[in-house]
């Protein structure tokens, strides 16, 4: 009997899927006139036009003082449809500094969403969520205040559907894709070109270093960082916290993806005929990346993992960069951002960088 996700004939899909355009296996023996190609082929699968000449006229709130930095919102235009609100810290001292976009998780919670990564310090009834998201899945950190000690600027913003650009519940995610679709556009498209230009916009930032700059995010956000990094020049380095896998080791029996709803986010209708995930990924090489997965991590399946790890180093190993790459599966750990990962990836990030 079919299971309903995966009809029948699902394997005969899957064999369809060969990634043509795959570094390696395309036509392409120039890797530069295969990284143009590839992204071109991305961005004309995210259904949503570039919004390069939209102003960003951010406006900013007042600046609150810390102890090592000093805290403000921010509200801009990443496309030409409407204003988002984030959050900007800014380590004491002259910079210009490093700087690190972070790009906030699903996880199903829609209350907070920039707030998942800083401390709200305006808001107790976040301030109280936030808190409780960073002990289950953080230990008990907020991973952008931790960099802003450690001299990165930090900008982060709300995706659609989180914090005031929400709250959304989880049985909208689906309409809200569905209408998306049916007006021509796409929400994982949507979120890549605001991720794209948020890169942009910190890149332009007089405070900032902008030849160090690093894409961080774990979960739905650690997509999104190999995702910017992948389509924006404007990222050095980047570093991805549980979502790296291969396709079709995913695509199995009771997998996350096949739900629907939040995988909606990620989903860029057809592009899997040209690329695989890991492919997408590699746009990025030879610049400096790092991966990590927990081994218990539910959401994705070991060896769909080792199959998208080996793959990417094999286009590091291709530009003689493999000492660029590093990928890592931590025993014993579900699908968390731990202290002692966090720790790890902030010193790799101040080596990088």
């Amino acid at each position: 009997m079919d299971i309903p996700e995966l009809p029948g004939f699902h394997q005969a899909l899957k064999q369809e899927l060969t990634f043509p355009l795959a570094w390696g296996t395309s036509p392409f023996r120039d890797f530069g006139a295969w990284r143009e190609a590839a992204r071109a082929k991305v961005e004309e699968h995210l259904l949503v036009e570039p919004q390069d000449g939209t102003p960003y006229a951010p406006e900013y709130g007042e600046r609150t003082q810390g102890d090592e930095y000093t805290r403000e919102s921010v509200t801009l235009s990443l496309t030409a449809y409407e204003r988002v609100r984030g959050v900007l810290l800014t380590p004491h001292g002259p910079g210009p500094f490093p700087a690190a976009l972070l790009l906030h998780d699903h996880g199903s919670t829609f209350d907070i969403g920039k707030e998942k990564l800083v401390r709200p310090w305006y808001d107790d009834t976040r301030l109280a969520s936030a808190r409780a998201w960073a002990a289950e899945h953080f230990s008990g950190r907020f991973v952008g205040d931790e960099l802003a000690r450690r001299g990165y600027v930090v900008l982060c913003l709300d995706a659609l559907g989180w914090s005031d650009r929400g709250p959304l519940t989880y049985d909208r995610q689906q309409a809200l894709a569905s209408t998306l679709y049916h007006l021509g556009s796409s929400l994982a498209g949507l979120m890549a070109r605001e991720d794209v230009r948020a890169a942009a916009f910190l890149a332009g930032l007089d405070r900032v270093d902008r030849r160090r700059i690093a894409a961080v995010g774990f979960s739905m956000g650690a997509y999104r960082a190999w995702q910017t990094a992948a389509l924006s020049d404007d990222i050095a380095a980047a570093a991805s916290v549980g979502w790296m896998t291969g396709l079709k080791e995913m695509m199995v029996p009771g997998n996350n993806t096949l739900r629907g709803q939040s995988s909606y986010y990620m989903l860029h209708p057809g592009l899997a005929r040209h690329l695989d995930i890991p492919d997408v990924a590699a746009i990025a090489a030879p610049r400096p990346m790092i991966f990590f997965n927990g081994a218990l991590d539910p959401l994705f399946p070991a060896e769909a993992v080792r199959s998208a790890y080996a793959k990417l180093r094999a286009v590091w190993r291709s530009r003689d960069a493999e000492e660029r790459i590093r990928t890592k599966t931590w025993p014993g750990l579900g699908h968390v951002f731990t202290a002692p990962m966090q720790d790890e990836v902030f010193s790799w990030l101040d080596d990088v960088l």
